[in-house]
């Protein structure tokens, strides 16, 4: 294990690499499954979330988003919802391990059926899909529990 004050490096077997890089209050796993790979063939990345209570947030997130719980391991977790992935790691909420808010954007390519879904989930209200913002999309967005903004936006 290689450490540094911006990233964590795991080898886990010669033909797989784990990079987590830590940024402040933004983290994110990346997973080569070659290491002949080049980063522009790089495969995807996972956005991790800061969590205060991980067995709230991952109920919160099931009947609120319909990611499900796939993974537990002292104080992380992991979110699936077909294709997409998140990861909430637990944080004390004091001075040195605070709870700080991220923002995650997820891109679909139909917004109007998953704004439907999380009206009916009482996850957004109605009126809070904003259509042809001045950025080229149509996006809605909400806080969980722990003040982490997620948006789901289409590009238009």
């Amino acid at each position: 294990m290689i450490k540094s004050a911006v990233s964590l490096f795991y080898f886990s077997s010669k033909r797989d690499l784990l990079i987590v890089l830590n940024w402040p209050q933004a983290f994110a796993r990346l997973r080569i499954n070659d290491m002949t790979q080049t980063p522009s063939t790089m495969a995807h990345i996972i956005p991790v979330l800061p969590s205060s209570d991980i067995e709230r947030d991952l109920e919160w997130y099931e009947k609120h988003t319909g990611f499900c719980h796939y993974f537990e391991d002292r104080g992380y977790a992991g979110l699936r919802r077909n294709n997409l992935e998140f990861h909430l790691q637990h944080h004390h909420g004091t001075k040195e391990d605070p709870i700080i808010g991220s923002m995650m954007k997820i891109f679909v390519k139909d917004i109007y059926p998953l704004h439907a879904e999380f009206m009916e989930r009482c996850t957004v209200k109605k009126g809070s899909l904003q259509l042809n913002t001045p950025w080229g999309t149509h996006e809605f967005g909400f806080n969980d529990l722990n003040q982490n903004a997620i948006f789901i936006v289409q590009d238009t």
